[in-house]
């Protein structure tokens, strides 16, 4: 893979884009979540880590409004996923770990029906699945059933769909998984490039592709955020970011 430097993200601007402000989720008497409190801006790229269970997945679905939490509040562009779930939806793209695609419909025919689930319409709906069809590379197999996809264009499907509708906050849950090197080069140079004037929150077990995407880091160990920090903080007193999770992941538990 790659280890080409990437470019510096624009400064972030204007009012959060993501808000968890105490967010907390019992399961009976087990803490998943609990008093989990952080804020992206626009133009930002943030790594959400955390060993299995620590609970990123949760954290991603109380701010995508897929669960309601049990206490706190989760807010997309200013909308409260709890009351406004619909408004905050329509800024936001969510690709969750292994999301659901229907394996006997083409990569086209799923972005026609999820372009009218959107509402768009006429020239403006073909203009974007045009566009997202050329931004995910998937030309070649706009025709062939989804179920025959690699995992590769599988993943490009789900991404081509999550920016159909050009949200302003992206937020993704394992993107690279199960991806070869080249296609993980990809992704993470495309996730780039959006970071450059939208809001992008990943979740990701692979510490390498956060140096290469990530502005910033947010570190969650049994359901309590332990580090939200720069990379440059991540590395104060020479220590990798292999050593900080550890340390931080451990320390807590």
């Amino acid at each position: 893979m790659s280890t080409k430097a990437k470019e510096p993200a624009a400064s972030p601007i204007g009012p959060p884009m993501i808000e968890a402000v105490g967010l907390t989720k019992y399961y009976g008497d087990f803490e998943a979540v609990v008093g989990v409190s952080f804020t992206v801006p626009r133009g930002q790229v943030a790594a959400f880590l955390g060993p299995n269970g620590a609970g990123k997945s949760t954290t991603m679905k109380l701010l995508t409004g897929y669960l309601a939490p049990s206490s706190g509040t989760a807010k997309i562009a200013g909308h409260d996923m709890a009351t406004s779930r619909l408004s905050g939806a329509a800024r936001l793209g969510y690709l969750p770990e292994n999301g659901p695609l229907y394996d006997d419909m083409t990569p086209r025919s799923l972005l026609e029906f999820f372009a009218a689930a959107r509402g768009l319409r006429g020239a403006r709906r073909r203009d974007r699945i045009d566009a997202v069809i050329d931004m995910c590379a998937l030309g070649s197999v706009i025709g062939k059933a989804i179920g025959k996809l690699s995992r590769g264009y599988r993943q490009r499907v789900g991404m081509a769909q999550v920016l159909l509708h050009e949200p302003d906050v992206l937020i993704m849950d394992e993107p690279t998984a199960g991806l070869d090197p080249n296609q993980i080069r990809e992704v993470r140079e495309m996730i780039r490039r959006l970071g450059r004037d939208k809001t992008v929150l990943l979740s990701t077990h692979i510490l390498q592709e956060v140096e290469a995407m990530a502005d910033r880091v947010l570190m969650i160990n049994e359901g309590r955020l332990v580090f939200d920090g720069t990379i440059d903080e991540i590395h104060a007193g020479g220590r990798t970011l292999d050593e900080r999770f550890a340390e931080l992941t451990t320390a807590a538990a």
